[in-house]
């Protein structure tokens, strides 16, 4: 119990306000709208925002309310009221997320996704994906089911501190009419520093802007300083409530409707919705003239009215429940289903939601809620507590529920030594031939493996993690940045310059382009930036949701600085996956082609050999997430040499195209395929580390294929590999001289973007 110093009486606050769970029915379906990919209500997630607002409101009310009048706080009685309130139907959908996600994810997946329960069930969950760089804007099907409970995490947390940062203000000050002052200057201090954090971070490190309290509070605060106010907005004239309410709604639709994923958020765009948020509470304070028990019905002239309806009641009854249970769904239903939901499947999912929210809250929420007992100290401790064994248990029974991603038995690698007798006195191609035929054989007695080996490499779990160095030193460009990097490795010193130039699928093949600068005395320059092809053409980013004028601007900037580095080869690599989703380009048609056609010549004209490394086939799915199913069938797990897969006619072209103004192609297949499938493991080696991009480890084995194709590509200007050359036994370990300033961000668990 903290006692203050007890402020003035202040009138009883008018209990249940209908404007207000009307309010939360338009938070609701605004967030729902959004996850189902509702057209129209692509700034949805400013749901949260409002949620925020009526959080910082209502709590700041109740804590004010109760130092006014009995001069003390009991925070075991509020902590005891926010656990009967949020606990039971939280750790209910917890508890059933995890045992579905147990049996219908990857079991890759399923230890990552028992973490973000856990996270979610300690209200810490925010500060996770905040760590992962977790991009919610962009999240889809393949996020975590538990990303929702990032906001729980924030508003928990903010009722953890604020009741005492709110005594604490008014201990300080001491006189009899300084509690709602003092506590108004607490939230005004809190509210200003928050937003400035909130601003800086959001340019800084979105992940963390997004997700923080500390870049949140100032949405609570300011619905805390409404709360504090209300003695003076119940003097609101009628015009000015009105006013205040429509223009508060129509600063939240506006949000909804005119804000995407692309919008810098929470920043300043978050002044919209909270500041709607706000002035629709405040309307809705002015004491009403109408005397309660008139049988006149009044006219819903104004906003407040409008939220009064029965739907808009309805909807904000059940709108905390339906938050827990609609992301669950949407993320799940399409992994029991098979296949990615349309949008009617998607509504008929948080439909789904809707009912099992509807239950909760009539036999879970409700019936807690008025259990006496769990409104004392002792009984909201006890539930905690039963709360936090019933989310162990859970995690236990659900992690022995999955196999251990492990296999069987052992593989022996295969080093590429081609016997100096085979080499001995032939040219640079049949070098390259002898070695590619070494590199067919292996792969072609690897794609009858049907059983995953202990001794993988990367293991399935650190698969996503095995990255040349570019992806994580900061020498990869994210989607926004502009930035030329030095970005040098190799042998530093050397005069002689290699220029690896593309997307994510040239900097895939830096482990053996680094491993070839080091033994043939090049220096190595990597210029890539994420889903940005090295051609001369304007693409549109889904990403980003607008044209890519980013990727425009630095391929323009790159190009400009290798002209003048004039180095001896320029090695280009790219996604051919563009034009799959909304990229607004065909791959292999002709202003594809024409640009690839116009890079190449100019690149040509620094007097730098250019060689174009052909793709190399796309998975349907996250191989290692098939691979982590199919432990002992693993040619479930292949990939047939056919399209989408693989895009024979679109190679003979694109090579025709780069040859015809003489520049140099590899096609890239026979390291991948042979006998009309294309291998997800070779040997012990894992092949991809998502479903399109290789993993550092067999870019590294494949050293000394790329190195004799090279030669060929280069005339000379790169050597043969020696006789007896092994993949990684020379090379240097990648360290860049440049740091750039990537900081793009992935959906949890979602696959790589191409390029």
């Amino acid at each position: 119990m903290a006692s203050v110093a007890q402020g003035p009486t202040t009138e009883p606050r008018s209990g249940f306000r209908r404007d207000i769970q009307g309010l939360r029915a338009v938070a609701i379906l605004a967030v729902v709208g959004y996850h189902a990919a509702v057209p129209g209500m692509g700034g949805g997630f400013v749901g949260v925002d409002v949620f925020f607002v009526i959080s910082g409101f209502l709590i700041t009310g109740l804590i004010h309310d109760e130092v006014a009048s009995r001069g003390s706080l009991s925070f075991a009685r509020f902590y005891a009221r926010r656990a009967r309130r949020l606990l039971p139907s939280a750790i209910l959908v917890i508890a059933v997320t995890m045992a579905v996600s147990a049996l219908v994810l990857p079991p890759l997946q399923v230890a990552g996704v028992l973490r973000d329960g856990v996270a979610s069930a300690l209200y810490v969950a925010n500060y996770r994906f905040a760590a992962e760089a977790t991009n919610y804007l962009g999240a889809s099907s393949s996020a975590s089911p538990f990303l929702h409970f990032w906001s729980l995490g924030v508003e928990e947390q903010f009722y953890l501190v604020w009741p005492a940062v709110l005594c604490l203000a008014a201990l300080a000050w001491r006189r009899r009419r300084s509690v709602r002052l003092s506590a108004a200057m607490a939230l005004a201090a809190v509210a200003v520093a928050s937003f400035g954090v909130s601003l800086w971070l959001t340019k800084a490190d979105e992940p963390w802007a997004f997700f923080s309290l500390p870049t949140r509070a100032w949405e609570l605060a300011v619905g805390g300083l409404v709360a504090l106010a209300v003695p003076e907005l119940r003097r609101l004239t009628p015009r000015i409530s009105v006013t205040l309410g429509w223009a508060g709604l129509g600063m939240i639709l506006w949000s909804v409707m005119g804000f995407s994923s692309t919008t810098p958020f929470p920043g300043t765009a978050a002044l919209v919705p909270v500041g709607g948020a706000a002035a629709l509470i405040a309307a809705g304070c002015r004491r009403p003239r109408q005397p309660r028990h008139s049988r006149r019905p009044r006219a819903q002239t104004n906003a407040s009215g409008l939220l009064g309806l029965a739907p808009f009641q309805g909807a904000g009854r059940v709108s905390y429940t339906w938050y827990l249970w609609h992301w669950p769904f949407l993320v799940l239903a399409p992994l029991v289903v098979g296949h990615a939901l349309s949008l009617d499947g998607r509504l008929v999912a948080v439909g789904a939601g809707l009912v099992a929210a509807v239950i909760t809250t009539l036999v879970v929420e409700e019936p807690l809620r008025r259990a006496i007992w769990l409104g004392r100290p002792r009984g909201g401790l006890s539930l905690v507590g039963v709360s936090s064994v019933a989310v162990v248990v859970t995690v236990l029974l659900a992690g022995a529920a999955f196999p251990r991603v492990l296999g069987t038995g052992q593989v022996e690698r295969t080093a590429l030594e081609t016997p100096a007798a085979k080499l001995s006195g032939t040219s640079a191609q049949q070098t390259a031939n002898a070695v590619t035929a070494e590199v067919q054989q292996v792969v072609a007695q690897s794609s009858s493996e049907d059983e995953v080996p202990t001794n993988l490499e990367p293991s399935l779990r650190d698969a996503y993690d095995d990255e040349p160095p570019p992806m994580y030193d900061g020498c990869f460009d994210s989607f926004t940045s502009t930035s030329v990097n030095p970005c040098g490795y190799g042998d530093l010193p050397s005069t002689r310059t290699i220029v690896l130039f593309g997307d994510s699928h040239a900097a895939m093949w830096f482990p053996a382009l680094d491993n070839i600068a080091v033994t043939q005395g090049f220096r190595l320059v990597v210029a890539a930036k994420a889903t940005c092809p090295p051609l001369d053409i304007t693409v549109f980013s889904p990403d980003l949701d607008e044209w890519y004028t980013q990727c425009t601007q630095w391929r323009q900037a790159e190009v400009d600085r290798i002209l003048a580095m004039r180095p001896a080869v320029v090695v280009l690599g790219f996604s051919r996956e563009y034009g799959v989703g909304n990229d607004h380009v065909l791959v292999d048609g002709a202003a594809w082609l024409a640009g690839l056609r116009r890079m190449v010549s100019t690149l040509e004209s620094s007097g730098a050999r250019v060689v174009v490394l052909g793709d190399i086939p796309y998975a349907p799915a996250s191989v290692p997430d098939c691979l982590s199913v199919h432990l002992y069938t693993a040619t479930e797990c292949t990939i047939p040499e056919t399209p989408p897969a693989v895009n024979a006619s679109g190679i003979e072209t694109e090579a025709r195209t780069v040859t015809g103004v003489g520049a140099a192609y590899i096609d890239t297949r026979p390291w991948f395929c042979a006998a009309g499938t294309c291998d997800a493991m070779v040997e012990d080696m894992l092949v991809y580390r998502d479903d399109n991009h290789i993993t550092a480890t067999y870019a590294n084995w494949l050293t000394p294929v790329l190195q004799a194709d090279l030669a060929v590509a280069t005339a000379g200007l790169i050597a043969s590999p020696a006789p007896g050359t092994q993949a990684g036994t020379e090379g240097g370990a990648g360290t860049g001289t440049g740091a750039g300033t990537g900081t793009g961000t992935q959906a949890l668990h979602a696959s790589a973007s191409p390029g």
